[in-house]
């Protein structure tokens, strides 16, 4: 199965609506090996845009990251890295197709309620900036035989 980082950002937080974002990737058959609600301090927030350095929306990225709490989350499935990026939308919402996170409750690039992993590669950076190995749960859903052939 993979793994992949999800984050819902401090306007889902703030708006109240991180249950119902939560609840799209439950309800997908996907499975939360972890989370937790944290503010993001300046150091992390460096470490997690890192890419984006010295772009002109740097700046006010790490800002609004920091702003408030997020909740940080492990997710597993399979396929769960193109799942999660199906379920959350583009990153635009006036680009994002109804039924999706950001289609249904964004409405700017820079308030887009989530970041989602979108590589393999990123998924495992992204997890280990936020969490540590044994705070990744292992267990078995009763309803993977009915989700998976």
């Amino acid at each position: 199965m993979e793994r992949t980082f999800v984050m819902v950002k401090p306007d889902g937080v703030q708006r109240g609506i991180a249950g119902k974002v939560l609840s799209r990737f439950e309800e997908k058959g996907l499975k939360l090996a972890a989370a937790k609600l944290m503010t993001i301090d300046a150091e992390l927030a460096a470490k997690h845009y890192g890419e984006h350095k010295g772009k002109p929306f740097y700046e006010k990225l790490v800002s609004f990251i920091t702003s408030g709490p997020v909740l940080a989350m492990v997710w597993e499935g399979e396929d769960a890295i193109s799942v999660v990026r199906t379920v959350v939308g583009k990153t635009n919402p006036k680009e994002a197709g109804p039924g999706t996170i950001r289609g249904d409750f964004g409405m700017t690039t820079g308030r887009n309620i989530i970041h989602a992993s979108d590589s393999p590669t990123s998924a495992e950076r992204e997890i280990g900036l936020f969490f540590q190995k044994n705070e990744i749960q292992e267990y078995q859903r009763i309803d993977e035989t009915w989700l998976y052939e």
